[in-house]
């Protein structure tokens, strides 16, 4: 039988989310409180069979809904962005932060303050506010365990080498329905085309950010703060099969990889039991089935977005949050109909070049930068 933990999953109703709860159904883990957006039906459905104390959502229509779905359970029921950030804060084993953008930042910092013990699977945090959350953690010594498939990846393959020096870090990705194309293909691919991931099953903005490579974008920065490294030391390979997660090359020349099934169940409870290791509900591999592995360089001239990560962690400040506050505007507007797939690349490469960065991180100076690049998007979108 497995130790009991207590959890609270911000973004319960996400793709991240429901696995992270299939991991605690198998395990008997209990949910302190969850948090969800807009899937007033599938929170309900959670909260009836976890009962958690707290159920925040952040969408007032599905507060309302959920409100009278849940009226005869006694589960506290509450709405916003303080309710999400007190969520957070509730002291319980470890918070899993699988909600979608930059709204991620505040509700980690609020649960690092706590003293909550951090499951990363929302990459903005630390893109937008790194070094934020990396000195909040320090100084209330929290741990923050990744649970994206690559950084956790990263991580098992640190596992045991504190003392060791590494030369670089392999950092996968699976190049997303596009790759092989060129400018001129891209031009007329539809949200349809781009939703089609070929390996994995993920959310929305997430799933167009594979397609675009600012997924990879933002991974190779959230590297570069949690893992302490120099951007330069982060090398990107295209792996199609989306087998081998990432690696770490050590000074001596040794490789060490984590390999595994395309599924997040793997680093999603690796981050609540670690330092061990339990049973687990993924699939398991076998290297007979997958026969060939292939990796390949990424095309950062076409897709541009990956060399504007590149340029925006080398800037510095606040230049990543600029980057992703465009990103998110102009994901949305893509999604929305409003622009085609070749400008969410042009849009951020523009206001990357358009809006100024600052070097001093605050909350204040990340949220003024978040907001100038989203203005910046909408600007465009109406010329």
């Amino acid at each position: 039988m497995s130790e009991t933990k207590i959890l609270t999953v911000l973004g319960s109703t996400g793709s991240i989310g429901t696995q992270t709860l299939d991991v605690a159904r198998m395990h008997g883990y209990r949910i302190k409180a969850i948090t969800a957006n807009m899937n007033s039906v599938l929170a309900e459905k959670q909260a009836r069979e976890f009962m958690p104390e707290t159920v925040c959502v952040t969408d007032e229509s599905a507060y309302s809904d959920l409100k009278v779905r849940l009226s005869d359970t006694g589960i506290k029921l509450t709405c916003g962005k303080e309710a999400l950030c007190e969520t957070a804060a509730m002291k319980t084993d470890m918070v899993i932060n699988a909600v979608v953008g930059m709204v991620g930042l505040e509700p980690t910092l609020a649960a690092i303050d706590a003293g909550n013990r951090i499951g990363l699977a929302n990459k903005e945090t630390l893109v937008t506010g790194g070094e934020l959350v990396k000195a909040a953690a320090k100084k209330k010594n929290v741990d923050i365990i990744p649970i994206d498939s690559e950084h956790s990846a990263i991580f098992q393959s640190l596992m045991g080498n504190s003392q060791n020096k590494i030369e670089k870090i392999i950092l996968t990705a699976s190049g997303g329905p596009f790759f092989g194309y060129n400018k001129e293909q891209l031009r007329t691919v539809t949200p349809e085309q781009a939703l089609k991931h070929p390996n994995w099953s993920m959310g929305r903005k997430i799933t167009v950010d594979s397609a675009t490579l600012m997924n990879k974008g933002l991974e190779l920065i959230e590297a570069v703060r949690l893992f302490d490294v120099a951007p330069e030391m982060i090398e990107v390979v295209v792996h199609r099969q989306s087998i081998l997660h990432s690696a770490v090359e050590y000074e001596d020349g040794a490789v060490i990889g984590q390999l595994g099934v395309p599924d997040m169940k793997i680093p999603i409870q690796l981050a609540v039991t670690y330092p061990k290791r339990l049973k687990s509900l993924s699939a398991r591999l076998s290297l007979f089935d997958v026969g060939t592995l292939t990796f390949e360089r990424a095309d950062e001239e076409t897709f541009v977005c990956l060399a504007q990560a590149r340029k925006a962690i080398a800037a510095g400040g606040t230049a990543p949050a600029i980057l992703n506050g465009a990103n998110e505007a102009a994901v949305a507007a893509f999604l929305g109909g409003k622009i085609p797939f070749y400008r969410i690349g042009e849009l951020v490469c523009e206001c990357c070049g358009a809006v100024r960065h600052k070097a001093e991180v605050t909350l204040a100076s990340v949220s003024e930068a978040d907001k100038e690049a989203r203005e910046y998007v909408e600007r465009s979108l109406s010329l």
